[in-house]
């Protein structure tokens, strides 16, 4: 009962998007199990930088994933929600780019997750779907204080490019990055655009996800941050 009352929300909140996409989008409506989001950036402090001219807020260093050839800077956007600044690390060179950080001009949104209780119900899902995923897999990151995060992941095998998320399930103990990182901002608006709205509609639902769609020439990611010193777009 529950699944099909969500998708009539989803289905009808999809269609006002399409109808009226600009004064949809200026809702703040955000994804409910929305985790964070991901802005590259080539470099880290470039990307710190540039959000803190734009919002006045300087995220603070998060620290390395080790064997992933990144690291990141944190700023939390409400309770349960932070953005993630990701980009190279230069401590792990050889390392493979799977977000092509290195290649980025500009900072831009290159990924989102989405927070579960429990990974073991979506691979339930996905399953039932035959929606083809990597994992659950094991991640951790060293914090400056030494402190060390743990938590699971679980990715599609097709994400088109970053447009749809991953999903995280953070581990027992495990401080969420938003309670602790500089506050002070918000994300307002959230939500994805393609050419066919409807047809990324339906594979959100499929993924059980709520997710604002607009009609747009390119898939695209699409979010605003509000700080003290205004409100930051940002695309992928």
């Amino acid at each position: 009962m529950h699944d099909r009352f969500s998708r009539r929300i989803f289905l009808a909140a999809a269609a006002a998007a399409m109808l009226a996409p600009h004064e949809f989008y200026g809702k703040e409506e955000l994804p409910a199990m929305l985790d964070h989001i991901l802005l590259g950036s080539n470099d880290l402090d470039a990307g710190i930088a540039f959000v803190e001219q734009h919002t006045g807020l300087r995220a603070a260093f998060g620290g390395v994933h080790p064997g992933r050839g990144t690291r990141n800077a944190l700023l939390s956007l409400g309770t349960g929600c932070y953005l993630e600044i990701i980009a190279p690390d230069p401590q792990q060179a050889g390392v493979p780019d799977p977000y092509g950080l290195q290649s980025l001009a500009t900072p831009r949104l290159v990924n989102w997750a989405v927070h579960l209780a429990s990974l073991d119900e979506q691979v339930r899902r996905l399953t039932e779907a035959d929606i083809a995923f990597e994992g659950p897999t094991a991640g951790s990151r060293n914090r400056p204080d030494g402190r060390v995060l743990h938590w699971r992941t679980l990715r599609l095998k097709d994400d088109r490019h970053g447009l749809l998320p991953f999903f995280i399930e953070w581990g027992a103990g495990s401080v969420h990055p938003s309670a602790d990182a500089p506050k002070g901002c918000r994300l307002v608006r959230f939500g994805a655009a393609a050419p066919r709205p409807d047809e990324l509609g339906a594979v959100f639902a499929r993924l059980g996800i709520e997710v604002r769609v607009e009609s747009s020439d390119r898939p695209q990611l699409r979010a605003a941050i509000a700080g003290s010193q205004g409100e930051l777009s940002l695309t992928s």
